[in-house]
């Protein structure tokens, strides 16, 4: 079981990440249009890059974590993306939490210890 919680943290690691790096991305981008111009320009915003780094890191494991773990145990367990993403959310991105999100986030890890347990 502690094989599969370090698995999933490392997992929802890369996904909370990847959705920072794509907040980042979308930041840089600018002004949607349809033109070949702004996807030409798009191709030189790196935050994309990190973002497909994160994301396929991510599916990755999971396909791993499904092929090897019970679904009912693994899939509650990405929950700690959400964990990861409000702390990268006030660490990097200098977002405001109130306290009830940081409550929620308590909630979140109480229920992942009782599912590992």
């Amino acid at each position: 079981m502690i094989r599969l919680l370090l698995l999933s943290l490392i997992q929802s690691f890369c996904l909370a990440f990847g959705q920072m790096f794509l907040k980042l991305a979308l930041a840089k981008m600018g002004k949607f249009t349809w033109s070949v111009q702004f996807f030409l320009e798009q191709l030189t915003n790196w935050w994309f890059l990190l973002v497909g780094i994160s994301m396929g890191g991510a599916t990755l494991l999971w396909l791993y974590i499904l092929k090897n773990y019970p679904l009912s145990v693994a899939y509650p367990l990405t929950c700690l993306s959400y964990v990861f993403g409000l702390v990268a959310a006030f660490l990097f991105l200098h977002e405001s939490i109130p306290p009830s999100r940081w409550i929620g986030v308590l909630c979140i890890a109480l229920g992942v210890y009782f599912i590992i347990k």
